[in-house]
């Protein structure tokens, strides 16, 4: 049996069992420390040809892309960053300016967040690989997770989905989106090569879940979520699996690039949007009156996009009635190894 014959998903189901399962399943690892805070830990894993190439990502912007990465689990945890490691896979080929300009785009993107590189590791290898590991601390008590969501919460996206995906799609087909005007592509494009980490959204989330929490004491307001660094369906999935729910998306509700109107049918746009990923938005579930506050306060691209429901099974709903109902399952997305 090889890995491609069980897939992402089916590879990391068999070795979650030599994992702490009250530890695993989340974007990051949270150990508790002293009283009042808890570490959070995160890898990701950039490979040249699979997550960047010189086609469609300069030194700088791979350092950015890994850094941002990172700090997108990080804040999809609830945490604030502390510092980051990096490991280096390089052959003894790769100019050294390349790899000045790697550092540069990883002190840039975290420069933002007060973020150090704290240390890290370089060897040899036959292909480029940056393997980032970021640290973070989080109140245990303000720690999101993806087994949180309840029947009734509402579905929460901090932003709009598939600018990155288009972006991509752009640079490695130059010869599309021919309507597009020069800023609309260049936005695309640097929706893709430089992603925002959300961690603006935190102190915003939990000053609102405060407000409504001493509103509704004793009940306590859970928040589940994660990033939709794989996509915004892979999330809703994700954290459905892990809650024992299921959703209901509602398509006319996601938030789109604007720049799409000029250049994808609606059925294109919702397949960047849904399948696209590396958005590094947040997806979030919550009670649907601090759900609705927080749309408010983050603004453009900010929506509830729909709400969760009993079961186990999640639908892709056209408020119009133009196109019906779809349930969507993890295949659909992005998958290591499945070619």
């Amino acid at each position: 049996m090889q890995v491609r014959d069980i897939g992402e998903q089916g590879l990391l189901k068999r070795l979650q069992r030599f994992c702490p399962s009250e530890i695993i399943g989340d974007d990051a690892a949270v150990v508790a420390t002293e009283p009042g805070q808890s570490l959070v830990v995160t890898t990701d894993v950039l490979v040249d040809g699979v997550h960047f190439s010189e086609i469609t990502t300069s030194g700088e912007d791979a350092g950015w892309r890994a850094a941002a990465a990172n700090l997108s689990d990080l804040a999809a945890m609830g945490a604030s960053p502390l510092g980051i490691t990096v490991g280096l896979g390089l052959s003894g080929e790769v100019a050294v300016s390349w790899v000045e300009q790697l550092y540069q785009g990883m002190t840039q993107c975290l420069q933002k967040y007060n973020t150090p590189i704290v240390g890290g590791d370089i060897v040899r290898s036959p292909t480029t690989t940056i393997a980032i590991s970021a640290f973070g601390q989080v109140n245990p008590l303000r720690v999101i997770r993806r087994n949180q969501a309840r029947v009734g919460d509402a579905i929460v996206v901090t932003g709009v989905h598939g600018a990155s995906s288009a972006g991509l799609k752009l640079l490695l087909h130059p010869e599309l989106g021919q309507n597009l005007s020069d800023s609309d592509r260049t936005a695309l494009v640097k929706a893709h090569q430089r992603p925002q980490p959300r961690l603006d959204v935190l102190p915003i989330l939990w000053e609102i879940v405060e407000t409504h929490q001493a509103k509704s004491l004793p009940s306590q307001i859970y928040v589940a979520g994660m990033d939709s660094s794989d996509g915004l369906a892979d999330a809703v999935l994700q954290i459905c699996r892990n809650s024992g729910v299921g959703a209901v998306i509602e398509s006319t509700q996601i938030s789109l690039p604007r720049q799409f109107s000029h250049w994808l049918t609606k059925e294109q746009a919702l397949e960047y949007a849904l399948y696209g990923g590396e958005d590094f938005e947040l997806v979030l579930c919550m009670p649907k009156e601090p759900a609705y506050d927080l749309v408010q306060q983050l603004g453009y691209g900010a929506a509830v996009v729909g709400i969760i429901t009993d079961g186990s099974t999640v639908i892709l709903r056209d408020q119009t009635k133009e196109y019906p109902d779809q349930v969507l399952n993890l295949e659909q997305g992005f998958q290591h190894f499945h070619y």
